[in-house]
């Protein structure tokens, strides 16, 4: 990211590298990684999404 920096302000540059500092902490995992354990939760899950099973009749509130 390229800031402009031109007339900041000392608060508003302490509240910007307040901020890198905390995206900087941030624990990063490989995208290949995520994906795996997104499409594990989903699988997981399936059984309860309203949209692949259906809702019944009954209980649908938007008939």
């Amino acid at each position: 990211l390229i800031y402009n920096l031109t007339g900041a302000s000392t608060n508003a540059l302490q509240r910007l590298v307040e901020q890198l500092k905390l995206e900087a902490a941030v624990e990063r995992i490989k995208v290949s990684q995520a994906a795996a354990e997104l499409q594990q939760y989903c699988m997981q899950n399936a059984c309860k999404d309203a949209l692949l099973v259906g809702v019944p009749a009954g209980s649908n509130p938007f008939p």
